[in-house]
């Protein structure tokens, strides 16, 4: 009986060192792409397949943190950071991921922004995105949503001739700056 009572108490501290192993090794590759200084105040969700999500980790600061590795559309190992603000946004864009044809899923991002129902980032939020293979071989892509933004509105071009920021997307809801050497 002892034996029983050993071996199952054993069994539950390894099961239980495991999950706790695993929760933690899902933390650090949600917050793969949080920058340093934000890190620790991250708030770290999981998204659900009906577009919602749970809060694993409360944070203290507006930044939240997510992994999306091997979903539709997604790279292997891929980690997303952005503003609280924006998880409306990012929901939305979930739904639209699930359209396989990517034909089909740009025509219902476009009859959104047309008619009005496309969810607009929060302006001057920062999208950080980790992505790749692996973790050895990710990279960050770094944008910042500026929804609406032209180049008459914020004097900066519409496309990456010049070299320097420049605004992908113009004039729509989805307006970003892209950086040169992201």
């Amino acid at each position: 009986m002892k034996r029983i009572v050993l071996f199952v108490l054993g069994v539950l501290a390894v099961s239980t060192s495991a999950f706790a192993q695993g929760s933690e090794g899902n933390f650090d590759r949600a917050l793969a792409a949080a920058p340093r200084q934000a890190r620790e105040g991250a708030t770290v969700i999981k998204w659900n397949p009906d577009f919602t999500y749970e809060t694993l980790r409360k944070g203290t600061n507006r930044v939240v943190c997510y992994d999306q590795s091997g979903l539709p559309t997604e790279q292997p190992f891929s980690s997303q950071c952005t503003s609280m603000a924006n998880l409306d946004r990012v929901a939305q864009n979930r739904k639209f991921e699930v359209i396989a044809d990517r034909a089909e899923r740009q025509k219902a991002i476009d009859a959104a922004e047309a008619n009005g129902t496309r969810v607009k980032p929060e302006f001057g939020s920062v999208w950080l995105t980790m992505n790749g293979a692996d973790r050895e071989h990710a990279r960050i892509h770094t944008t910042i949503a500026v929804p609406g933004a032209t180049t008459q509105s914020m004097g900066l071009p519409s496309d990456n001739k010049q070299g320097g920021v420049w605004i992908m997307n113009a004039g729509t809801s989805t307006a970003h700056l892209m950086t040169p050497g992201e």
